[in-house]
Order: C-alpha cells, then sequence, then structure tokens
C-alpha cells in the first residue's frame, strides 16, 4: 500500500475512534474513490503516491465546486459542510502557491514562450505547457489559465 494511501487508512481508523463524523465520512469516500481508480481499466493496480494525490485533488475540487452550488442554491448548511469536507482534504494536499508565487512563475514562462517565438494568444498553449509541470499540484488549472490569460492580455 502506498505510503499517502496508508495515511488515509490509519487517519480513518483514528477518526472513527474519536466519533469524527465529518472526517471518517470524508476520509470513506476519498479512500473509495481511490479503490476506484484502483480497479478502473483491464485489471486491478496498485496507485502511486502521485496517482493517490491527484484523486485527493480531484476530491477536493468535487467539494469546493459542490459548496459553491449549495451557496448559489440557497443552503448555506450544506455548503458549510461542502467546505469543511474540502479542508480536511485540503490537509493531505502540498501547500498552493500563492498569486504572487503563481503570478512569477507564469511571467517567466510567457518570457521564455515569446523568446520561442510564441505571440498573443496563440502562445496560450505554449505558456501552459512550460507552467504547468512547475506547479502541479500546487495551483488548479483554472487559477493557472486565468494568470496566462491576464498576463499574454496586458
Amino acid at each position: 500500500m502506498t505510503t499517502l494511501k496508508s495515511k488515509l487508512q490509519e487517519d480513518l481508523n483514528a477518526a472513527i475512534k474519536e466519533r469524527d463524523e465529518l472526517r471518517s465520512s470524508t476520509l470513506r469516500l476519498t479512500l473509495a474513490a481511490i479503490t476506484k481508480e484502483e480497479v478502473a481499466g483491464k485489471e486491478k493496480r496498485e496507485l502511486s503516491d502521485d496517482e493517490v494525490q491527484k484523486v485527493i485533488t480531484r476530491e477536493a475540487k468535487k467539494r469546493r465546486e459542490a459548496a459553491e452550488a449549495f451557496a448559489q442554491g440557497g443552503r448555506p448548511e450544506q455548503a458549510e459542510r461542502e467546505k469543511a469536507e474540502g479542508e480536511v482534504l485540503a490537509a493531505y494536499l502540498p501547500k498552493q502557491l500563492s498569486d504572487d508565487e503563481l503570478g512569477e512563475i507564469v511571467s517567466q514562462a510567457v518570457q521564455e514562450a515569446r523568446a520561442a517565438g510564441a505571440e498573443g494568444p496563440r502562445a496560450m498553449g505554449a505558456v501552459m505547457k512550460i507552467v504547468n509541470p512547475k506547479v502541479a499540484g500546487q495551483a488548479e488549472g483554472g487559477r493557472v489559465a486565468a494568470a496566462v490569460r491576464k498576463l499574454l492580455a496586458g
């Protein structure tokens, strides 16, 4: 078992013993998503820590989107629950980049892309190819794309 998956399992056991309903249900759902990912495809396989982290990131994003939807739909108590679940999952993810750090990485990538001959709106793809490996797991794709668009337009 990967170290991250075993940590989730240990934390789930601790949450159950502490009768922490929020953490235990969130970790159960996350472990179920990991197991689903492991058995998807033609044969069962063990996920690496990076793959487990991608599953956790996807689950955290689902929680954020659900919280926004519930808030817009006039269900603040459900929105709060989703936000709390997202915070539980955030503990297992790498620290997110600040807007300043992200901006700096994007501006360097824009300079690299321009040096390679990419100009205007068409440079978006070239810049994203440079930025994505540098910020993998530390910034959401939508945030990165918005920063790139802002710099290319400006």
